[in-house]
């Protein structure tokens, strides 16, 4: 599923950029950093849902599913609505950031086009969580699987067969993920669960379950917001290096390649915090702490593997990319920090859905704050200007700060009392009954 929803922008941008530089560059900015900020934003806040979901599956109180669900709609449309504007006025913020006027329009422009997205991720993410709460995996990732040669033939369509160009583009995204949560939609609320879902119930707008909910929300999207946000401050920081364009271009790739990868270990998050989740619903500590155990090593194991084919392919991983060899001895230099890169993403990933099924999202947001931001992007700067390792120096820099992170969530994951947990689980899905 991961794979499938990360490939409609490779397939958007691949069309995209046989129009021209500056059509790349203005749906580029718009899609992968304006709507990507938002995006990761309204993802954390929908892992709320996989904490409450996830332990009320185990704990068997079904009927709370459905009520959770719709209070993660309420909560995630408010705050959608509050996003919006970040689309519409785009335009101007980048024009003030120092972007050319030109290319601030045109990204504004597009940008004020993909606007139904963040609903539309409001709808379905909590949906997603819902339906892979209770082991329905298979109904998300054939709706994926629906949906991409959809998103294909609509990209074709609109940008190249009627000329809409950027905005052909962001229309058919618009249309891709509404096609991908109609189907959901009416999977979940069509019958597809009928112990889960037992329709639309006024116990989901009590306002003090409503501000819990909040709370352990914005929790989740500060705590993914800060994992998001902190390699794209890696490239912002790359745009001041000298020899900037061809800097950006080889962290660029190498970005892409490890995002890519990192899908397969993102779906090793969903399904840790789900399985860890049910099994403290369940008060099963030790079905738990196992669960995890066996995530974090399979997961490290396909790192691995994946690590040493980039080291032995690291003179023509650009090649899929581009012919410059400026380029492609940029990233061949980097090659060995892509592939620690990619271990460190076999390991961090599943650690957070540990924290995501065990509730410690306002505890590792804490912790990503530490170690991402005082120590590795300060850490980072100092090696790429201090001591003028450029681009090298700031990527260490930054793995750095994702080596100490990973370190203090191992440390808190193996002295864990799971048995603990597994009682504060329990207590947490009486209270949610009690008010029901």
């Amino acid at each position: 599923m991961r794979m499938v929803l990360y490939s409609l922008g490779i397939v958007s941008q691949s069309f995209v950029g046989h129009l021209g530089d500056r059509d790349l560059a203005a749906f580029s900015i718009a899609y992968t950093v304006i709507d990507g900020l938002n995006f990761g934003f309204m993802f954390g806040m929908s892992s709320a849902l996989e904490t409450l979901c996830g332990q009320a599956y185990g704990a068997k109180h079904y009927s709370m599913m459905g009520v959770h669900l719709q209070r993660s709609w309420l909560v995630l449309l408010a705050f959608a609505t509050l996003l919006a504007p970040t689309y519409i006025f785009s335009g101007k913020l980048l024009a003030a950031a120092g972007q050319s006027a030109e290319l601030a329009r045109a990204a504004g422009l597009a940008s004020a086009y993909l606007v139904p997205l963040v609903f539309m991720y409001a709808l379905l993410l909590p949906v997603v969580t819902f339906l892979q709460c209770q082991l329905k995996s298979w109904v998300t990732a054939a709706a994926a699987a629906a949906v991409f040669p959809v998103h294909v033939a609509a990209t074709w369509l609109l940008v190249q067969r009627a000329g809409l160009g950027v905005l052909g583009a962001a229309m058919a995204l618009n249309l891709s993920w509404a096609v991908y949560a109609g189907l959901q939609l009416a999977y979940a609320l069509g019958g597809g669960c009928p112990d889960t879902w037992t329709g639309f119930s006024a116990a989901a707008f009590a306002f003090k379950d409503v501000k819990e909910f909040v709370k352990l929300s914005a929790s989740s999207g500060v705590m993914v917001c800060l994992e998001n946000w902190y390699y794209r401050i890696l490239i912002f920081l790359t745009g001041y290096m000298k020899d900037a364009e061809i800097a950006v271009d080889a962290l660029s790739i190498c970005m892409s390649l490890a995002g890519l990868e990192m899908m397969i270990h993102l779906g090793f998050l969903a399904g840790t915090g789900v399985r860890v989740a049910n099994e403290l619903g369940a008060a099963n500590g030790k079905g738990a702490r196992f669960a995890m155990f066996v995530s974090t090593t399979t997961s490290f194991l396909i790192s691995l593997f994946i690590s040493i084919l980039t080291l032995g392919f690291h003179d023509k991983l650009a090649m899929i990319y581009t012919t410059s060899e400026a380029v492609i001895n940029a990233v061949d230099h980097i090659s060995v920090l892509l592939a620690f890169t990619i271990i460190l993403n076999g390991v961090q990933p599943v650690l957070s859905g540990v924290a995501i099924g065990s509730g410690w999202q306002a505890l590792v947001a804490y912790v990503n704050i530490g170690s991402y931001y005082l120590i590795g992007v300060p850490f980072g700067v100092l090696l790429g200007w201090g001591f003028r390792y450029g681009v090298y120096g700031i990527w260490i820099g930054m793995i750095g700060g994702t080596t100490i992170q990973t370190l203090i969530l191992a440390c808190i994951t193996m002295r864990c009392d799971w048995d603990e947990e597994a009682l504060k689980a329990s207590n947490r899905m009486e209270q949610w009954s009690n008010t029901k």
